[in-house]
């Protein structure tokens, strides 16, 4: 591991948000929400009145009444965020892009060209800002995580090194849904036994930390929680997943309502894995009712697929297959959400909670069936991975994902 603090994360500020700013002036120093029916980011206008991602666009009128929404402009998105990570290639070439709005970056080979590590995030920051208007907050540490919680302790727009002597003092101090993996999901649970600070969470016992949150995840948040993290700045590798998403505000469950919004979902996540000739194999959707109750449901293919048309159409029975299973539902609300993965099952992360997700897979006794014109298992219990019995026979092909 460095003895040194060259790696930086750098996230811009309140992204989407920010950007809806920049293209229309009018909407500085306002709050605002882009999304509908679901805030998808807000402004740090709209935060300052408890306004988050995730939550209901009615829910977010109540705290704030004078929040304005917009539709967002999601070309103008990325965009941007490929201006700003070329910022950061433009001073080393080791620049691992973890999403649209933030990566890493290890300058431990550039500080003879541009001097130390704060004086590169420095000038990274200037450039942003006088290149494309945008704000960016940057972390420095030895340790991907770190620089991670970093960045998020200087938002925004703000500047952290954290000194390699002094990581544990700055980290064990900081509340402990900073950690990457910690979710509401598990955030809830640590606060259950009065785990509040990473600090508190340093000294818990790891067998008891495994058997509140599971082997995997306890071990590494153990890990984490004293900075031992040997993952190193990857420069090299290809997205194994992609997907999209669309507000549909509170509509009637109807067809007329969710197949267009689903044919264009598939056509977004569909020209993607072409332009990367990158077919995939599993196909999730997630469907949102009022309430904000959510169900998921996945198949995984024989064979992977690129067409939006077949996408589309897988896409539309796995939603009325999730429709059947909830007669009660009427109103469909929020987003409607359509992922694809290269390898196989793969739950996706959201900003807002963890996920479980369930998929089909080819087993002995398949069979064609023509009404899904997919390969599923003769088993039809785990086509509902709601039900106990369908969780427990899919359990090889389920995962869970923390944000």
């Amino acid at each position: 591991m460095a003895t040194t603090a060259t790696i930086l994360h750098a996230d811009l500020d309140a992204f989407y948000a920010s950007v809806e700013q920049l293209l229309d002036p009018s909407l500085r120093g306002k709050p605002i929400a882009v999304g509908g029916g679901v805030v998808l980011a807000a402004s740090y206008e709209a935060k300052a009145f408890g306004i988050n991602s995730g939550m209901s666009g009615w829910r977010a009128r109540e705290l704030c009444p004078q929040l304005i929404f917009v539709g967002g402009h999601f070309r103008d998105y990325q965009r941007l965020g490929d201006a700003a990570i070329n910022v950061l290639n433009d001073f080393t070439p080791f620049v691992e892009r973890i999403s649209i709005d933030e990566a890493f970056a290890n300058v431990a080979g550039c500080t003879h060209l541009f001097g130390p590590p704060r004086e590169i995030a420095k000038a990274v920051r200037r450039r942003v800002r006088a290149e494309l208007g945008l704000a960016v907050s940057i972390g420095i540490a030895r340790t991907k995580h770190l620089a991670k919680i970093a960045s998020q302790v200087a938002k925004p727009d703000g500047l952290v090194v954290v000194d390699p002597e002094a990581e544990l003092d700055f980290l064990h101090d900081l509340p402990v849904d900073l950690m990457w993996g910690v979710g509401p999901a598990t955030h809830a649970r640590l606060a259950e036994i009065g785990v509040h600070t990473i600090g508190q969470l340093a000294k818990i016992p790891g067998y008891s930390l495994e058997r509140l949150l599971g082997p995997a995840a306890g071990e590494k948040l153990t890990a984490l929680a004293w900075n031992r993290d040997p993952r190193q700045v990857r420069t090299h590798h290809r997205a194994q997943s992609a997907g999209a998403q669309s507000a549909l505000g509170r509509k009637p469950v109807k067809e007329q309502v969710f197949r267009p919004a689903l044919r264009h979902l598939a056509d977004r996540v569909a020209s993607r894995l072409r332009a990367k000739s990158r077919p995939g194999r599993t196909v999730t959707v997630r469907v949102r009712f009022a309430g904000l109750r959510s169900v998921t449901r996945s198949v995984t293919l024989d064979a992977p697929i690129s067409a939006t048309a077949t996408l589309a159409e897988i896409a539309e029975e796995l939603v009325r297959s999730a429709l059947a299973d909830h007669p009660e539902e009427k109103t469909l609300s929020g987003t409607d959400r359509l992922f694809w993965d290269h390898r196989g099952p793969f739950p996706m992360n959201s900003a807002s909670s963890p996920k479980r997700t369930c998929s089909l897979s080819s087993k002995k006794g398949r069979y064609w069936d023509r009404r899904r014109r997919v390969s599923v298992t003769a088993d039809r219990s785990i086509l509902d991975p709601g039900r106990p019995c369908g969780l427990r026979r899919a359990a090889p092909y389920h995962q869970r994902c923390c944000d």
